[in-house]
Protein backbone atom coordinates (compact mmCIF):
# COMPACT_ATOMS: atom_id res chain seq x y z
CA UNK A 1 0.00 0.00 0.00
CA UNK A 2 1.12 3.37 -1.15
CA UNK A 3 1.75 5.90 1.95
CA UNK A 4 -0.50 8.96 1.97
CA UNK A 5 2.27 10.90 0.97
CA UNK A 6 3.08 9.30 -2.57
CA UNK A 7 -0.66 8.64 -3.21
CA UNK A 8 -1.20 12.56 -2.87
CA UNK A 9 2.04 13.24 -5.04
CA UNK A 10 0.63 10.53 -7.45
CA UNK A 11 -2.65 12.63 -8.28
CA UNK A 12 -2.08 16.77 -7.37
CA UNK A 13 -0.59 17.41 -10.37
CA UNK A 14 -3.84 16.04 -12.05
CA UNK A 15 -6.21 17.30 -8.96
CA UNK A 16 -4.97 20.88 -9.54
CA UNK A 17 -5.58 21.37 -13.25
CA UNK A 18 -9.58 20.76 -12.14
CA UNK A 19 -11.49 24.11 -12.28
CA UNK A 20 -11.37 26.17 -8.97
CA UNK A 21 -8.99 23.41 -7.28
CA UNK A 22 -6.64 25.20 -4.99
CA UNK A 23 -5.42 23.27 -3.40
CA UNK A 24 -4.49 19.24 -2.68
CA UNK A 25 -3.12 18.67 1.27
CA UNK A 26 -3.09 16.32 3.70
CA UNK A 27 -5.72 15.99 6.89
CA UNK A 28 -8.17 13.59 8.86
CA UNK A 29 -11.72 12.51 8.22
CA UNK A 30 -14.38 13.01 10.92
CA UNK A 31 -13.34 9.33 11.98
CA UNK A 32 -9.99 10.42 12.55
CA UNK A 33 -8.30 8.47 9.22
CA UNK A 34 -5.75 10.12 7.07
CA UNK A 35 -7.36 12.29 4.06
CA UNK A 36 -6.67 13.54 1.27
CA UNK A 37 -8.31 17.18 1.31
CA UNK A 38 -9.06 19.15 -1.83
CA UNK A 39 -9.81 23.02 -1.90
CA UNK A 40 -12.29 24.41 -4.40
CA UNK A 41 -11.93 28.10 -4.78
CA UNK A 42 -15.64 27.96 -4.86
CA UNK A 43 -18.68 25.44 -4.83
CA UNK A 44 -18.65 24.12 -8.93
CA UNK A 45 -20.46 20.64 -9.26
CA UNK A 46 -18.89 19.75 -12.49
CA UNK A 47 -15.18 19.59 -10.82
CA UNK A 48 -16.49 18.30 -7.68
CA UNK A 49 -18.14 15.36 -9.51
CA UNK A 50 -15.09 14.76 -11.40
CA UNK A 51 -12.67 14.31 -7.97
CA UNK A 52 -13.25 10.60 -6.58
CA UNK A 53 -14.36 10.34 -3.19
CA UNK A 54 -11.17 7.71 -2.98
CA UNK A 55 -7.86 7.83 -3.97
CA UNK A 56 -6.02 4.65 -3.57
CA UNK A 57 -7.12 3.44 0.15
CA UNK A 58 -7.69 6.92 0.96
CA UNK A 59 -10.77 9.29 1.93
CA UNK A 60 -11.00 12.48 0.13
CA UNK A 61 -12.37 15.32 1.34
CA UNK A 62 -13.42 18.76 -0.95
CA UNK A 63 -13.72 21.32 1.32
CA UNK A 64 -14.60 25.33 0.02
CA UNK A 65 -11.83 27.32 0.91
CA UNK A 66 -12.05 30.20 -1.05
CA UNK A 67 -9.30 31.50 -3.37
CA UNK A 68 -5.63 30.77 -1.93
CA UNK A 69 -2.90 33.18 -2.80
CA UNK A 70 0.79 33.43 -1.76
CA UNK A 71 2.25 36.10 0.26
Amino acid sequence: MKSIQETKRTHETRLLALPDVVSVGIGMSADGDEAIIVGLAAPNPETQALIPQKLGEYPVIVRISGSVRAQ
